[in-house]
């Protein structure tokens, strides 16, 4: 279901995740400068850029794994300088990498609840509820639209598409209130990343507040509510859905008047005239 534009707000509650002109720096290294962003819940933050603009930075912040320099970093509304993933995932912030942690020839199930296996029984006769998780991720993966024929195959023999679906719904049961997705489409075809897109969309509707990373405005304008843009660092742009076009977006994402200075330098020159004689050199 594509976006809409954010609503406006119907009561005073803060940003699930607010930056606010947040810097890092790696010694004399500018990673990030100056960089705003707001994730509300129930909508999409989609954060674009190229390879260098500083996109995996952003993440390491909002995730935990590194802290800012400058600027306000709050989460509804307290400010905070998370000192680890497992702090932010504490606080309701639940990150899906890229390159997917998954033990490839585990089962589905056992991915689904790998490092929070519930048991049943005590002391001696203490073991993991097989069952438990074995319904749990079929009912959660139904719950978000993806009907798994066997949770019992290992998660390996599932697309890229499907890994990134099953990432997304075991957040969303171990209760996020805050999803960062980094780049879920980037290795995917056409199909599949529309699969995951629906999945995206499905976390938004879950009422999550979701910030999306990637490098293709067509993704991003499919289902996001805000644009940041990233250039080298700093903040190329920021619009809501209601204030950018996606031909525009795209344009400003490709770099724009540096795209049409491009293009003037690579243009041919024109052909010498050939009548007359032999072209001169």
């Amino acid at each position: 279901m594509p976006a809409t534009d954010a609503p406006p707000a119907t009561d005073t509650a803060p940003p699930l995740v607010e930056l606010v002109d947040v810097s890092k720096f790696y010694g004399n290294v500018k990673a990030l400068e100056g960089v705003s962003l707001e994730v509300h819940a129930g909508e999409i933050t989609c954060v674009l850029g190229d390879n260098g603009a500083g996109k995996s930075t952003l993440i390491k912040i909002i995730a935990g794994l590194h802290q800012h320099d400058a600027g306000r970093f709050a989460i509804e509304g307290e400010e905070t300088r998370l000192s680890s993933p497992r702090e932010a995932l504490d606080r309701g912030i639940a990150t899906v990498y890229q390159d997917l942690a998954v033990v490839p020839l585990m089962p589905v199930w056992r991915n689904f609840f790998l490092g929070s296996e519930p048991t049943k029984g005590v002391g001696p006769f203490k073991r993991l509820d097989v069952q438990l998780m074995r319904e749990t991720t079929r009912a959660e993966l139904l719950r978000m639209g993806i009907d798994l024929r066997d949770v019992d195959q290992p998660i390996g023999t599932l697309s890229g598409g499907e890994r990134q679906c099953v990432a997304i719904a075991r957040a969303v049961y171990f209760g996020a209130k805050v999803l960062v997705l980094d780049e879920p489409t980037a290795a995917l075809g056409v199909k599949q990343s529309g699969v995951v897109l629906k999945y995206v969309a499905a976390a938004r509707d879950a009422g999550l507040g979701v910030v999306l990373i990637t490098h293709n405005p067509h993704h991003a304008y499919l289902v996001g509510n805000r644009f940041v843009l990233l250039k080298r660092g700093t903040m190329a742009g920021r619009h809501t859905r209601s204030e950018i076009a996606l031909d525009e977006l795209t344009r400003q994402m490709a770099g724009g008047s540096e795209l049409e200075q491009l293009s003037h330098e690579l243009a041919r020159a024109p052909e010498p005239s050939h009548l007359g004689g032999h072209p001169t050199h």
